[in-house]
């Protein structure tokens, strides 16, 4: 009985621990595709670079303990998956943890180190239209998320 109570316990408290560092990177997510990257274009070119250079430092400071608390209990999910859940849903938002890493990787980093030498209206361009693969697979990742909380027995 004591064990059934822990691991239900535990349970509920990595899943409740996964959805909210999902969900807090939904709306940073949103915010920066809808707000923040936009706005690049409005920041005066002399100060482009200086601009660019604290947002990268700030932005790790805010994402990196989100990104790093999803990915771990994405990955707990998968290995110790709550009764009810099963393995499905938490493999599927690892599949889409994946596509929205490598689209970090390979699309926004990049497109950051462009920037970081100075403003140009190609890159912003290509940094917002590819950003847009993020913000879809983070509220993929959400509503995945909400489904594993409400199937949770």
């Amino acid at each position: 009985m004591v064990s059934e109570a822990v691991g239900v316990a535990f349970d509920a408290a990595l899943i409740s621990m996964h959805l909210a560092a999902t969900a807090a990177m939904v709306g940073l997510i949103w915010f920066v595709q809808v707000v923040h990257y936009p706005l690049f274009e409005a920041v005066g070119r002399a100060e482009f670079v200086s601009y660019e250079t604290a947002h990268r430092f700030r932005t790790a400071i805010v994402v990196g303990p989100l990104m790093a608390a999803e990915a771990l209990t994405a990955g707990l999910l998968v290995l110790t998956p709550p009764t009810g859940v099963g393995r499905g849903l938490p493999l599927a938002g690892v599949g889409v943890l994946a596509v929205v890493h490598l689209s970090t990787v390979c699309q926004q980093v990049p497109r950051h180190a462009e920037l970081s030498r100075g403003y140009d209206e190609s890159a912003h361009r290509r940094l917002v239209r590819s950003n847009w693969i993020r913000t879809v697979g983070w509220s993929a990742r959400c509503v995945i998320a909400v489904v594993m909380v409400l199937v949770a027995s």
